[in-house]
């Protein structure tokens, strides 16, 4: 395996384009669909950020086949229409054999008629709703957990909760990734006996929550169940100090970096419990301690914002899976890249990945099973529920 040296490596990373690398003619060209512009830019960016700094350590020892891998990003501008456009251009203008994407499940879904349509696989990095492995759609490999799994992975720790929690009042973003969110949650809690209360909703770009926290105040629900991105996350948590609401919250999906939340919300966000797939801060929790250290290490010289982190380690263990499928294919077909995704067997940040079939019979997806944390915000420090 050919080497380079840390200083090295760290330029690379630093100093390669969005589209990941100066393509050439032999170059491997691989899709990356994020919003990196738009209401939740800043997450879509991170795992660009992720799958450059894979991009860049595949390059280092040798590429793929021989060839180097290019990233192309395209900007689904935080929209599914766009997120659509986005996959449609990389499909049709840049010949991608293969994509990653799309960050939100409502993007996701938006794009994956146009995988059936051109034959093209997609391994999926962040979405979590369950119809995108059980519509069958058999060019659809996701490597992050359904919210069925994150629920079932909550349940663990439902113990681990002093007080217990009695009952739950949900808050989620009015998409597939919210509506999604509540309905997994809601099953799981009711399952152990947990009384269930109000279950609102809002739009993706709304500021103000005051009637939403209102009727959850008035409901004597004892924790809250928040399923969006961490910016509307830290207005929820303000206003619901401002209104002297007396219960947990407990922000889902996945997709709340806890360092960004601690900077915005400040005293707001301490009691905060979040389900994270991926442990910056304790890195030797991790199922493979080594890379995550390395990781972690390699974000920091690119010089990254650390509280990306949970998010940029999907774009790094999507791009090496990604690789990984390629490799395992020798080839760039893609339909012998989707057939490779069966047989991959990767050590990622967030454990083994390897995909099970999932959805209808003869056109399953494919499911990776990750691991499920719990985290708990206190006096403005990230402590892991063990």
């Amino acid at each position: 395996m050919r080497r380079i040296s840390a200083f090295t490596f760290a330029a690379l990373v630093s100093a390669a384009p969005t589209a990941g690398w100066a393509q050439s003619e032999n170059d491997i060209p691989i899709g990356v669909v994020q919003p990196l512009t738009g209401d939740v830019a800043v997450s879509g960016q991170y795992v660009l950020d992720g799958a450059r700094i894979a991009a860049a350590k595949i390059n280092a020892d040798g590429g793929v086949l021989g060839r180097k891998i290019t990233l192309i990003a395209g900007d689904g501008k935080s929209t599914p229409r766009d997120s659509a456009t986005a996959a449609q251009r990389l499909i049709l203008r840049d010949h991608v054999p293969v994509l990653m994407g799309a960050w939100g499940s409502s993007f996701t879904l938006s794009v994956m008629p146009l995988l059936e349509e051109n034959s093209l696989p997609m391994l999926v990095e962040t979405s979590s709703s369950p119809k995108i492995t059980t519509s069958g759609n058999p060019w659809i490999f996701r490597i992050s957990p359904t919210f069925k799994m994150e629920a079932e992975g909550f349940l663990t720790k439902l113990g681990e909760f002093n007080p217990p929690i009695k009952k739950a009042a949900f808050l989620a973003v009015n998409n597939d990734f919210g509506l999604a969110g509540t309905a997994a949650f809601k099953t799981a809690l009711e399952s152990k006996g947990v009384a269930i209360g109000p279950m609102e909703t809002m739009a993706s770009d709304s500021t103000d929550f005051s009637a939403q926290l209102e009727n959850i105040k008035a409901s004597g629900a004892d924790t809250m169940f928040v399923t969006t991105a961490v910016e509307q996350l830290t207005l929820i948590e303000k206003q619901a100090a401002g209104l002297r609401l007396s219960v947990r919250t407990v922000g889902v999906g996945g997709s709340t970096e806890p360092d960004q939340l601690i900077q915005q919300a400040g005293k707001a966000a301490d009691g905060t419990y979040l389900t994270l797939f991926f442990l910056p801060w304790f890195p030797d929790k991790t199922p493979h301690p080594q890379l995550a250290e390395q990781f972690v290490s390699e974000w920091k010289k690119g010089g990254y914002d650390f509280g990306g982190l949970t998010e940029g380690f999907r774009g790094y263990d999507g791009i090496t899976t990604i690789a990984a499928a390629i490799r395992e294919a020798g080839s760039t077909e893609p339909d012998k890249i989707r057939q490779a995704f069966w047989k991959v067997k990767v050590e990622g940040l967030n454990g083994n990945i390897a995909f099970a079939p999932e959805g209808p019979k003869g056109k399953e997806s494919g499911q990776s099973t990750p691991n499920v944390y719990i985290v708990q915000i206190q006096d403005g420090k990230v402590v892991l529920l063990q």
